[in-house]
């Protein structure tokens, strides 16, 4: 999708950063902008070495940006290795990355190329049971990635100094954040400030039952999870990773409801308590997806409008619970 905050790159550029994450000798062969992502430019390469990569480039310092969204391609790479060093999830290995901004003003860095297809792109021409075979096995992979555990509760990329807070206080810092993102935007939100606040303090409690940071992906819809011969191939896009509750992911939104995923993950997250976490981070989810329209500048107006209605049923929903 086109959005403000993507970088475009001449064949030049491509050229002169490719030499110098792999040898003056390499050069680009040829080169195909990646549409897919909404944050990032992504460029598929091949180099003259014969090797296929991905290049992704992040937005300059200067680019105005979410809140949460600051430096978040330093967290993609660090937990792109972090899961890799972990083993048995499957994830691109990270070639070179440059945050110096010596020869392009954006950082940037180079990963394997995945084979396969986003799980979006085909899920409608799969069978049920082989979308159930797939969601099972992510829900297996979900399972070993919040099973990696973290020193203190936050955004993968924060400073641990920083950190320190209880997951509720540290949530809810998050949350206020992104309706500050909102109001400097001047972003159209279903109520105003005072009443979300209040509506929070039915849910925030919930959060205390979370006291051990585990790794989440958080972004881990099925754009992201690349699948080849009925099986999943890669999970990539990690810049959003956070150390917090499992159940921000993606999975676990309203979006989704794969009885097979929650056979694969091995638990099913019913209680009282559960439910109230879910409907929390639902609405953190589809608060984000109508401000980042603002901070991007979306040009497609269904999505535009889709998530504005997206957001209203879900503060529908959320405003609703008593007690």
């Amino acid at each position: 999708m086109e959005s403000f905050t993507k970088v475009k790159l001449n064949d030049r550029e491509l050229s002169l950063l490719a030499a110098s994450a792999f040898g003056a000798d390499v050069a680009v062969v040829s080169s195909r902008e990646l549409t897919g992502g909404f944050f990032n430019t992504g460029y598929d390469l091949e180099l003259s070495d014969g090797r296929s990569v991905i290049l992704k480039v992040a937005p300059g310092p200067e680019t105005a940006v979410l809140s949460y969204e600051k430096d978040i391609m330093r967290a993609e790479v660090g937990a792109l290795r972090l899961v890799r060093a972990a083993g048995g999830i499957p994830v691109p290995e990270v070639y070179s990355y440059d945050e110096s901004l010596q020869l392009i003003p954006c950082p940037y860095f180079f990963m394997e190329k995945i084979e396969g297809e986003p799980y979006s792109d085909v899920k409608e021409s799969l069978s049920p049971e082989q979308r159930s075979s797939i969601e099972y096995e992510l829900g297996q992979y979900q399972r070993l990635i919040n099973e990696i555990k973290g020193p203190v509760f936050g955004l993968f990329g924060a400073d641990p100094a920083g950190g320190g807070m209880a997951w509720r206080e540290t949530f809810k810092a998050m949350l206020l954040n992104v309706l500050q993102d909102a109001v400097r935007l001047d972003a159209a939100l279903p109520a105003s400030l005072p009443e979300i606040e209040q509506a929070l303090g039915r849910y925030l409690p919930a959060l205390d039952a979370v006291t051990q940071p585990r790794l989440v992906h958080w972004d881990l819809w099925n754009g992201n999870i690349f699948v080849q011969d009925g099986r999943i191939v890669s999970i990539i896009d990690w810049e959003r990773a956070m150390w917090g509750d499992v159940l921000l992911e993606y999975y676990f939104r309203h979006f989704e409801n794969s009885e097979a995923f929650y056979e694969g993950y091995g638990t099913a997250f019913s209680s009282p308590d559960e439910l109230l976490r879910k409907r929390l981070y639902d609405l953190y989810l589809d608060l984000i997806m109508v401000i980042e329209c603002y901070s991007r500048q979306y040009k497609d107006e269904n999505h535009v409008n889709w998530a504005h209605e997206n957001l209203a049923e879900s503060w529908k929903l959320f405003s609703a619970v008593t007690g």
